[in-house]
Protein backbone atom coordinates (compact mmCIF):
# COMPACT_ATOMS: atom_id res chain seq x y z
CA UNK A 1 0.00 0.00 0.00
CA UNK A 2 1.01 3.78 -0.34
CA UNK A 3 2.49 4.89 2.83
CA UNK A 4 1.50 8.37 2.24
CA UNK A 5 -2.41 7.37 2.39
CA UNK A 6 -4.01 8.38 5.15
CA UNK A 7 -7.96 7.46 6.93
CA UNK A 8 -10.37 10.03 7.70
CA UNK A 9 -13.72 9.34 8.69
CA UNK A 10 -17.00 11.93 7.64
CA UNK A 11 -19.03 13.13 10.48
CA UNK A 12 -21.70 10.73 12.00
CA UNK A 13 -24.28 13.38 10.44
CA UNK A 14 -23.27 13.44 7.06
CA UNK A 15 -23.75 10.18 4.69
CA UNK A 16 -20.10 9.84 3.40
CA UNK A 17 -17.51 7.32 4.00
CA UNK A 18 -13.98 7.67 3.82
CA UNK A 19 -12.75 8.00 0.69
CA UNK A 20 -10.19 5.06 -0.81
CA UNK A 21 -8.57 4.81 -4.04
CA UNK A 22 -11.12 3.01 -6.36
CA UNK A 23 -8.88 0.10 -7.55
CA UNK A 24 -8.36 -2.55 -5.31
CA UNK A 25 -5.41 -1.29 -3.05
CA UNK A 26 -1.99 -3.66 -3.25
CA UNK A 27 -1.27 -6.05 -0.36
CA UNK A 28 1.29 -5.11 2.24
CA UNK A 29 3.34 -7.79 2.61
CA UNK A 30 5.00 -6.66 6.00
CA UNK A 31 1.85 -6.41 7.52
CA UNK A 32 0.36 -9.49 5.74
CA UNK A 33 3.54 -11.87 7.10
CA UNK A 34 2.96 -10.37 10.37
CA UNK A 35 -0.66 -11.54 10.42
CA UNK A 36 0.29 -14.73 9.06
CA UNK A 37 3.38 -15.22 11.86
CA UNK A 38 0.48 -13.87 14.97
CA UNK A 39 -1.96 -16.65 13.22
CA UNK A 40 0.21 -19.54 13.55
CA UNK A 41 1.22 -18.83 17.07
CA UNK A 42 -2.34 -17.89 18.10
CA UNK A 43 -3.42 -20.92 16.68
CA UNK A 44 -1.01 -23.61 17.81
CA UNK A 45 -0.16 -22.14 21.34
CA UNK A 46 -4.05 -21.94 22.51
CA UNK A 47 -4.61 -25.45 21.13
CA UNK A 48 -1.54 -26.33 23.20
CA UNK A 49 -3.39 -24.67 25.77
CA UNK A 50 -6.59 -27.22 25.29
CA UNK A 51 -5.18 -29.96 25.16
CA UNK A 52 -3.30 -29.44 28.55
CA UNK A 53 -6.32 -28.61 30.12
CA UNK A 54 -7.83 -31.93 28.67
CA UNK A 55 -4.87 -34.40 28.82
CA UNK A 56 -4.15 -33.46 33.04
CA UNK A 57 -6.42 -33.30 34.99
CA UNK A 58 -4.96 -31.24 37.63
CA UNK A 59 -5.51 -28.71 35.46
CA UNK A 60 -9.83 -29.42 34.87
CA UNK A 61 -10.42 -26.59 37.46
CA UNK A 62 -13.51 -24.08 36.65
CA UNK A 63 -11.16 -21.42 36.41
CA UNK A 64 -8.85 -23.21 33.51
CA UNK A 65 -12.79 -24.30 31.72
CA UNK A 66 -12.73 -20.64 31.78
CA UNK A 67 -9.41 -20.06 30.14
CA UNK A 68 -10.37 -22.54 27.41
CA UNK A 69 -12.81 -20.71 26.50
CA UNK A 70 -10.25 -17.50 26.20
CA UNK A 71 -7.85 -20.08 24.31
CA UNK A 72 -10.66 -21.20 22.06
CA UNK A 73 -11.76 -17.41 21.52
CA UNK A 74 -8.00 -16.55 20.46
CA UNK A 75 -7.75 -20.41 17.81
CA UNK A 76 -10.73 -18.78 16.07
CA UNK A 77 -9.08 -14.98 15.97
CA UNK A 78 -5.94 -16.82 14.09
CA UNK A 79 -7.91 -19.50 12.12
CA UNK A 80 -10.86 -17.19 11.28
CA UNK A 81 -10.72 -13.44 12.01
CA UNK A 82 -6.99 -12.62 10.53
CA UNK A 83 -7.61 -14.50 7.50
CA UNK A 84 -10.96 -11.97 7.16
CA UNK A 85 -8.63 -9.06 8.12
CA UNK A 86 -6.25 -9.58 5.38
CA UNK A 87 -9.08 -9.72 2.98
CA UNK A 88 -10.67 -6.56 3.83
CA UNK A 89 -7.12 -4.96 3.96
CA UNK A 90 -7.25 -5.07 0.78
CA UNK A 91 -10.91 -3.95 0.12
CA UNK A 92 -12.21 -7.50 -0.53
CA UNK A 93 -15.22 -8.91 -0.63
CA UNK A 94 -16.68 -5.97 -3.39
CA UNK A 95 -20.02 -4.98 -3.83
CA UNK A 96 -21.13 -7.27 -1.62
CA UNK A 97 -22.06 -5.53 1.29
CA UNK A 98 -23.47 -8.63 4.06
CA UNK A 99 -20.74 -10.88 3.19
CA UNK A 100 -18.12 -7.95 3.90
CA UNK A 101 -20.19 -6.71 6.92
CA UNK A 102 -20.07 -10.62 8.63
CA UNK A 103 -16.15 -10.71 7.84
CA UNK A 104 -16.05 -7.50 9.82
CA UNK A 105 -18.18 -8.44 12.43
CA UNK A 106 -15.94 -11.77 13.50
CA UNK A 107 -13.23 -10.22 14.65
CA UNK A 108 -15.52 -8.38 16.98
CA UNK A 109 -17.50 -11.40 17.77
CA UNK A 110 -14.11 -13.45 19.59
CA UNK A 111 -12.85 -10.11 21.06
CA UNK A 112 -15.89 -10.15 22.80
CA UNK A 113 -15.81 -13.62 23.96
CA UNK A 114 -12.37 -13.43 25.15
CA UNK A 115 -14.01 -10.19 27.22
CA UNK A 116 -16.55 -12.42 28.87
CA UNK A 117 -14.62 -15.24 29.47
CA UNK A 118 -12.07 -13.10 31.36
CA UNK A 119 -14.63 -11.73 33.24
CA UNK A 120 -15.87 -15.17 34.16
CA UNK A 121 -12.47 -15.63 35.37
CA UNK A 122 -12.22 -12.26 37.82
CA UNK A 123 -15.94 -13.20 39.47
CA UNK A 124 -14.92 -16.90 39.71
CA UNK A 125 -11.54 -15.80 41.90
CA UNK A 126 -13.83 -13.52 43.60
CA UNK A 127 -16.39 -16.16 45.18
CA UNK A 128 -13.47 -18.25 45.55
CA UNK A 129 -11.70 -15.89 47.99
CA UNK A 130 -14.85 -13.72 49.35
CA UNK A 131 -17.32 -16.51 49.50
CA UNK A 132 -15.08 -19.74 49.92
CA UNK A 133 -18.16 -21.92 51.47
CA UNK A 134 -20.31 -20.96 48.56
CA UNK A 135 -18.05 -21.92 46.28
CA UNK A 136 -18.17 -25.24 45.43
CA UNK A 137 -22.24 -25.20 45.41
CA UNK A 138 -21.76 -22.14 42.92
CA UNK A 139 -18.77 -22.97 40.86
CA UNK A 140 -19.48 -26.46 39.49
CA UNK A 141 -18.18 -27.47 35.64
CA UNK A 142 -22.17 -27.62 34.85
CA UNK A 143 -22.53 -24.36 35.63
CA UNK A 144 -19.06 -23.00 33.90
CA UNK A 145 -20.24 -25.21 30.33
CA UNK A 146 -23.82 -22.70 30.69
CA UNK A 147 -21.77 -19.90 32.11
CA UNK A 148 -19.40 -20.64 28.90
CA UNK A 149 -22.27 -21.19 26.37
CA UNK A 150 -24.23 -17.69 27.39
CA UNK A 151 -20.78 -15.90 27.12
CA UNK A 152 -20.69 -17.41 23.47
CA UNK A 153 -23.83 -16.45 22.45
CA UNK A 154 -23.91 -12.88 23.62
CA UNK A 155 -20.71 -12.04 22.40
CA UNK A 156 -22.44 -13.49 19.17
CA UNK A 157 -25.28 -10.93 19.33
CA UNK A 158 -22.63 -8.56 20.07
CA UNK A 159 -21.00 -8.77 16.64
CA UNK A 160 -24.33 -9.48 14.32
CA UNK A 161 -25.40 -6.27 15.15
CA UNK A 162 -24.04 -4.19 12.42
CA UNK A 163 -25.57 -7.25 10.00
CA UNK A 164 -29.05 -6.20 11.77
CA UNK A 165 -28.62 -2.59 10.52
CA UNK A 166 -25.92 -0.74 12.19
CA UNK A 167 -23.58 0.29 9.22
CA UNK A 168 -22.50 2.23 6.84
CA UNK A 169 -23.05 1.41 3.02
CA UNK A 170 -19.49 1.34 1.28
CA UNK A 171 -19.50 4.10 -1.20
CA UNK A 172 -17.72 4.56 -4.49
CA UNK A 173 -16.38 0.69 -5.70
CA UNK A 174 -17.98 -0.92 -2.53
CA UNK A 175 -14.78 -2.30 -1.73
CA UNK A 176 -15.08 -3.74 1.96
CA UNK A 177 -12.89 -1.24 4.20
CA UNK A 178 -13.60 -1.54 7.96
CA UNK A 179 -13.95 2.56 8.30
CA UNK A 180 -16.52 2.35 5.42
CA UNK A 181 -18.56 -0.15 6.44
CA UNK A 182 -18.97 -0.18 10.17
CA UNK A 183 -20.46 2.63 12.00
CA UNK A 184 -17.54 4.54 14.21
CA UNK A 185 -21.28 5.14 16.46
CA UNK A 186 -21.59 1.35 17.08
CA UNK A 187 -17.76 0.59 17.64
CA UNK A 188 -17.15 3.73 20.10
CA UNK A 189 -20.37 4.31 22.13
CA UNK A 190 -21.84 0.25 21.84
CA UNK A 191 -18.73 -1.51 21.58
CA UNK A 192 -16.25 0.04 23.26
CA UNK A 193 -17.79 2.11 26.02
CA UNK A 194 -20.36 -0.72 26.88
CA UNK A 195 -19.31 -3.85 25.83
CA UNK A 196 -15.34 -3.45 26.23
CA UNK A 197 -14.24 -0.53 28.92
CA UNK A 198 -17.30 -1.52 31.41
CA UNK A 199 -16.55 -4.90 31.97
CA UNK A 200 -12.54 -3.67 31.73
CA UNK A 201 -13.24 -1.44 34.75
CA UNK A 202 -15.35 -4.12 36.63
CA UNK A 203 -12.49 -6.41 36.37
CA UNK A 204 -9.68 -4.18 37.48
CA UNK A 205 -11.61 -3.34 40.53
CA UNK A 206 -12.35 -6.69 41.00
CA UNK A 207 -8.66 -7.85 41.09
CA UNK A 208 -7.42 -4.89 42.93
CA UNK A 209 -9.85 -5.81 45.87
CA UNK A 210 -8.91 -9.57 45.39
CA UNK A 211 -5.36 -8.56 45.97
CA UNK A 212 -5.62 -6.24 48.71
CA UNK A 213 -7.57 -8.87 50.82
CA UNK A 214 -5.10 -11.66 50.13
CA UNK A 215 -2.26 -9.72 51.12
CA UNK A 216 -4.35 -8.47 54.22
CA UNK A 217 -4.76 -12.38 55.28
CA UNK A 218 -1.59 -13.29 54.35
CA UNK A 219 0.02 -10.15 56.16
CA UNK A 220 -2.55 -11.47 59.74
CA UNK A 221 -1.96 -15.34 59.21
CA UNK A 222 1.96 -14.48 59.13
CA UNK A 223 1.43 -13.24 62.41
CA UNK A 224 0.22 -16.08 64.04
CA UNK A 225 2.33 -19.31 65.21
CA UNK A 226 1.09 -22.86 64.19
CA UNK A 227 0.88 -25.55 61.36
CA UNK A 228 -2.55 -24.61 61.07
CA UNK A 229 -1.55 -20.73 60.64
CA UNK A 230 1.28 -22.23 58.03
CA UNK A 231 -0.74 -24.36 55.52
CA UNK A 232 -3.58 -21.27 55.22
CA UNK A 233 -0.43 -18.68 54.64
CA UNK A 234 0.99 -20.94 51.82
CA UNK A 235 -2.61 -21.92 50.50
CA UNK A 236 -3.55 -17.72 50.12
CA UNK A 237 0.00 -17.10 48.78
CA UNK A 238 -0.96 -19.57 45.93
CA UNK A 239 -4.24 -17.91 45.34
CA UNK A 240 -2.58 -14.56 45.63
CA UNK A 241 0.39 -15.92 43.19
CA UNK A 242 -2.89 -16.78 40.48
CA UNK A 243 -4.81 -13.87 40.93
CA UNK A 244 -1.29 -12.17 39.81
CA UNK A 245 -0.92 -14.28 36.46
CA UNK A 246 -4.64 -13.72 35.84
CA UNK A 247 -4.52 -9.89 36.62
CA UNK A 248 -1.92 -9.86 33.83
CA UNK A 249 -3.28 -11.79 31.26
CA UNK A 250 -6.67 -8.99 31.87
CA UNK A 251 -3.14 -6.41 31.91
CA UNK A 252 -2.01 -7.37 28.73
CA UNK A 253 -5.33 -7.93 27.08
CA UNK A 254 -6.40 -4.22 28.09
CA UNK A 255 -2.86 -3.16 26.80
CA UNK A 256 -3.01 -5.01 23.12
CA UNK A 257 -6.39 -3.58 22.66
CA UNK A 258 -7.31 -0.27 23.84
CA UNK A 259 -4.95 1.48 21.16
CA UNK A 260 -7.28 0.67 18.85
CA UNK A 261 -9.95 1.31 20.36
CA UNK A 262 -9.18 4.92 21.19
CA UNK A 263 -8.11 5.35 17.00
CA UNK A 264 -11.49 4.35 16.49
CA UNK A 265 -12.92 7.20 19.01
CA UNK A 266 -10.56 9.46 16.92
CA UNK A 267 -12.09 8.52 13.57
CA UNK A 268 -15.61 9.56 15.17
CA UNK A 269 -14.74 12.37 17.39
CA UNK A 270 -12.27 13.85 14.70
CA UNK A 271 -13.90 13.18 11.63
CA UNK A 272 -12.04 15.69 9.76
CA UNK A 273 -8.36 14.26 10.97
CA UNK A 274 -6.02 11.74 9.60
CA UNK A 275 -4.98 8.88 10.52
CA UNK A 276 -1.55 7.27 9.09
CA UNK A 277 -2.31 3.98 8.01
CA UNK A 278 0.94 2.53 9.26
CA UNK A 279 -0.52 3.82 13.07
CA UNK A 280 -4.11 2.04 12.08
CA UNK A 281 -2.06 -1.39 10.77
CA UNK A 282 0.70 -1.43 14.01
CA UNK A 283 -2.80 -0.96 16.06
CA UNK A 284 -4.34 -3.61 14.41
CA UNK A 285 -1.24 -6.10 15.22
CA UNK A 286 -0.66 -4.96 18.64
CA UNK A 287 -4.62 -6.48 19.10
CA UNK A 288 -4.45 -9.85 17.29
CA UNK A 289 -1.14 -10.45 19.03
CA UNK A 290 -3.18 -10.77 21.98
CA UNK A 291 -4.18 -14.03 21.22
CA UNK A 292 -0.62 -15.23 20.78
CA UNK A 293 0.53 -14.37 23.92
CA UNK A 294 -1.59 -16.00 26.43
CA UNK A 295 -0.17 -19.08 26.43
CA UNK A 296 3.27 -18.12 27.05
CA UNK A 297 2.11 -15.98 29.81
CA UNK A 298 0.58 -19.31 31.43
CA UNK A 299 4.02 -21.33 30.85
CA UNK A 300 6.06 -18.60 32.69
CA UNK A 301 3.69 -17.54 35.32
CA UNK A 302 1.87 -20.97 36.28
CA UNK A 303 3.97 -23.83 37.06
CA UNK A 304 1.07 -26.67 36.49
CA UNK A 305 0.67 -25.04 32.70
CA UNK A 306 4.09 -25.29 32.41
CA UNK A 307 4.55 -28.55 33.63
CA UNK A 308 1.93 -30.10 31.17
CA UNK A 309 3.26 -28.23 28.48
CA UNK A 310 6.46 -30.12 29.21
CA UNK A 311 5.31 -33.64 29.16
CA UNK A 312 2.91 -32.94 25.85
CA UNK A 313 6.29 -31.56 23.77
CA UNK A 314 7.83 -35.14 25.80
CA UNK A 315 5.07 -37.35 24.37
CA UNK A 316 5.19 -35.92 21.16
CA UNK A 317 8.85 -35.99 21.13
CA UNK A 318 8.71 -39.84 22.00
CA UNK A 319 6.13 -40.41 19.38
CA UNK A 320 8.26 -38.63 16.18
CA UNK A 321 11.48 -41.16 17.78
CA UNK A 322 9.13 -44.29 18.03
CA UNK A 323 8.23 -43.50 14.07
CA UNK A 324 11.43 -42.72 12.90
CA UNK A 325 12.84 -45.96 14.74
CA UNK A 326 9.87 -48.04 13.30
CA UNK A 327 10.30 -46.54 9.87
CA UNK A 328 14.43 -47.40 10.01
CA UNK A 329 13.57 -50.92 11.03
CA UNK A 330 11.12 -51.53 8.16
CA UNK A 331 13.77 -49.92 5.48
CA UNK A 332 16.18 -53.08 5.50
CA UNK A 333 13.15 -55.62 5.47
CA UNK A 334 11.61 -54.31 2.21
CA UNK A 335 15.11 -53.51 0.41
CA UNK A 336 15.80 -56.95 0.70
CA UNK A 337 11.99 -58.38 0.02
CA UNK A 338 12.91 -56.05 -3.11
Amino acid sequence: MNSSRRISSDPPSSNRTPSFPSATPSLNVAYVAAEVAIAFLSVTGNLLVCAAVGLDRRLRTVTNYFLVSLAAADVCVGAVAIPCAVLTDVGLPRHNLYLCLLMLSVLIMFTQSSIFSLLAVAVERYVAIFMPLRYAAVMTPRSAALVILATWLLAFLIGLVPLMGWHKTPAGSGSCFFVAAVDMTYMVYFNFFACVLTPLVIMFLIYAKILVAVKRQVRRIASERGEGPARTAAGMRREMKTATSLFLVLFLFAGCWIPLHVINCFLLLCPHCPVPLELLLTAILLSHANSAVNPFLYAYTMAAFRDAFRKIFMRCRRGGEALSAASGADTPRAVAHF
